[in-house]
């Protein structure tokens, strides 16, 4: 697939909090508040009418039920009004192909690592593979669920990043990969323990240290059984410099190449669903209403991959 990814528009508006975690019924509320000023503002400043809108696309899973069916309520409410395709997509699959289309990457061992999910995942044999996943928690989880203990709001992930880099005193923490896969909430549970009887940035440094470790040590792995040379790294988490020097080191001891998108890409996006939306349909692809149900549990081993 070597159609170009041109972005006209990606706004959106996100759900945040001063403290505390994602509550998901006030997140769905947020969307349901936001959704219609968002996607007029898209069309605003991509400078297009609906005439030339080829194919509806939302995220039909994996998520939030709340949030998902907002999502997928306006999508198919604007493919009735205005008589337009609707395709639902893999969240997942979808911050994988925006990530090899803005950055080149063409066979790529993707680190997936978000709040909701942490997969390792590589495409073989037409469809994209699970070589390794948590057994519990998204890593992004085990960062809001650290910083809420801390008092950070969420995503508690950027602060705790920063902090990365001001402490220094690493603070032994367990360290669980089974296999190709990963378990966080022992680790979560270790560092809150801890809390109060160090420094937070020392903990905010071990915490991030020993998990970005396990996700590194997984996706070499999966390097080597696929023999593929290319690091992709996608998902909200995908945005933190100390996950990106750790995967670098690694790319470079193994002569790999690593890409990341630019951090709008990186963090749940609309571009992103649009951009999946449109390989789908070019490629045969759409959703009908009866088949348009949200699903929180969808699997990207699951999707078919016929474009590449």
């Amino acid at each position: 697939m070597d159609e170009k990814c041109n972005v006209l528009a990606n706004e959106g508006h996100s759900f945040k909090t001063e403290r505390g975690g994602i509550h998901p019924q006030k997140a769905a509320e947020h969307h349901l508040e936001k959704g219609t000023s968002v996607i007029s503002a898209a069309l605003e400043k991509a400078g297009v009418g609906w005439e030339k809108v080829d194919v509806i696309s939302f995220a039909q899973g994996p998520g939030l039920g709340p949030c998902l069916r907002i999502g997928a309520v306006a999508a198919r409410t604007l493919s009735l009004i205005h008589n337009k395709p609707l395709l639902g997509v893999n969240h997942c699959i979808a911050h994988i192909e925006i990530g090899r289309a803005k950055t080149g990457a063409k066979d790529p061992i993707a680190l997936y690592a978000s709040g909701g999910n942490t997969q390792i995942i590589g495409y073989r044999n037409g469809k994209y593979r699970v070589f390794g996943e948590t057994l519990d928690i998204g890593v992004g989880n085990l960062l809001d669920s650290f910083g809420r203990k801390l008092g950070i709001g969420f995503p508690a992930g950027p602060v705790l990043d920063k902090w990365y880099f001001e402490g220094g005193k690493f603070i032994e923490l367990p360290y669980s990969v089974k296999g190709m896969d990963l378990v966080f909430s022992g680790l979560e549970t270790a560092a809150e323990q801890k809390i109060g009887g160090c420094s937070k940035k020392d903990l905010a440094y071990s915490l991030l240290h020993t998990a970005f470790a396990m996700l590194t040590e997984v996706t070499e792995r999966a390097l080597a059984q696929s023999a593929k040379s290319e690091v992709l790294i996608v998902g909200g988490v995908a945005a933190s410099k100390a996950l990106q020097q750790m995967v670098s080191r690694m790319c470079s001891e193994r002569r790999a190449k690593m890409f990341v998108p630019d951090t709008q890409f990186c963090v749940d996006n609309g571009a992103m669903i649009a951009w999946q939306g449109l390989i789908e349909f070019r490629h045969g692809g759409e959703t009908q209403l009866a088949d348009s149900a949200v699903r929180q549990r969808f699997r990207a081993d699951e999707t078919g991959v016929n474009w590449i």
